[in-house]
């Protein structure tokens, strides 16, 4: 199942204000969930070990009733820089993924507690998380994480390699459970994700070997030097990466914040002054060459269906407030072909869950939208709407 994976859950942050034919693709995109499964007191284990073969063992439970248990974990390889690696358990040969943050020890780490709030299908679940030293007697909070082995980034490049472009429903499937959990993440937990992109997202598959950070899909008031922004740069993050699944490509590459500032105004146009006062106030330079906006369907081959040019042109707007919510792009028309019960994958297979919607996810959602979001054959999996 396609999912929007919180790879980089430290970017977790509370916004301002709230204003995934040919090779078979994975037959899930991954579910983003991130959890407490129990009531986990952190314990500290000696060593910060992530070469090959070395072995943890952390204990778990403790409180609220559970018993204590001992885990062991045994480092199979880092991932990037080190500060992502993957273990295997050793009591249940379950795989797993285990980032490291560095630790202040002043102070309680707020991507753990905000963590532990999340519990949704679209989140990679958080097992539990323990801590480490060092001999330099630094501190590490050691999250363990499901291991979703597979990110879209790949899965784009696996298309490119064939010259071909990712089947639609498979795009709209990875977009609409990139939204769901986005919306979920910013209306119910009110946090950003601060970065969405392809290689943030994952889905079951074969196994990740590439991260790769870039500016692709920073929202241009972050470029502009915004300090005080909404959960909107998420979905502008959010229409960058659907543009490239179309696409096959970035829409925005740059390898600075100046280039890619000029690889948007390429396509969006010079920003007025009073979009730059909605992106940020602060902002005084005004000193760009005034550049037309390119047409979306101009961007797009003429095959491509313009309600996909529509909703991309939603996401990508210069001021943050006219970007539409995750919520409102669930509802869009792009996304219809998943909310007809004859719809199926390229295979013949179903759907996955899409409409396995809990209260707390859709609670103060205006009546027409939850007719517009929730097809009427799914509707008794949401009982508690009474719709």
């Amino acid at each position: 199942m396609a999912s929007m994976g919180v790879v980089s859950t430290s970017n977790l942050r509370e916004p301002a204000g709230h204003n995934v034919g040919v090779d078979r693709l994975p037959e899930e995109m991954n579910d983003m969930k991130i959890r407490d499964d129990k009531e986990v007191e952190a314990t500290v284990v000696d060593g910060n070990g992530t070469e090959t073969g070395h072995i943890i063992v952390t204990t778990i439970g403790g409180r609220n009733g559970y018993s204590k248990q001992t885990i062991s974990y045994m480092a199979e390889r880092a991932v990037g820089h080190g500060s992502f690696g993957v273990a295997k358990c050793l009591e249940t040969g379950e795989t797993v993924a285990i980032k490291k943050v560095l630790q202040d020890k002043r102070y309680k780490n707020r991507e753990l507690q905000t963590m532990r709030l999340l519990d949704h299908p679209n989140v990679v679940a958080l097992k539990h998380c323990f801590f480490s030293t060092t001999e330099k007697d630094e501190l590490y909070l050691n999250l363990v994480l499901e291991y979703v082995p597979e990110t879209v980034h790949r899965v784009i490049k696996h298309y490119n390699k064939l010259n071909q472009r990712m089947p639609l429903i498979y795009v709209k499937l990875y977009m609409y459970q990139i939204f769901r959990a986005l919306s979920y993440i910013h209306r119910c937990i009110g946090v950003c994700h601060r970065d969405i992109k392809p290689q943030n997202l994952l889905v079951k598959g074969e196994p990740n070997i590439s991260y790769i950070c870039s500016r692709y899909y920073r929202a241009p008031e972050l470029i502009f030097g915004a300090t005080e922004y909404t959960t909107a740069i998420d979905i502008w993050s959010a229409g960058c990466v659907l543009a490239e699944l179309l696409l096959g490509q970035p829409l925005f590459p740059g390898e600075s914040g100046v280039d890619q500032l000029v690889e948007i105004i390429k396509v969006l146009g010079t920003p007025t002054r009073e979009e730059i006062k909605c992106m940020n106030p602060n902002y005084t330079e005004y000193k760009f060459p005034q550049i037309k906006a390119h047409p979306w369907h101009k961007i797009f081959h003429k095959r491509m269906p313009p309600e996909a040019v529509d909703l991309v042109s939603r996401l990508l707007q210069y001021s943050p407030n006219l970007r539409c919510s995750a919520l409102d792009a669930l509802t869009h028309q792009f996304f219809d072909e998943l909310r007809d019960p004859n719809t199926r994958l390229p295979n013949g297979r179903f759907l996955p869950p899409l409409f396995n919607f809990k209260a707390h996810e859709l609670k103060g959602v205006p009546v027409e939208i939850l007719v517009k979001l929730i097809p009427e054959h799914a509707r008794k999996q949401c009982p508690f709407l009474g719709l």
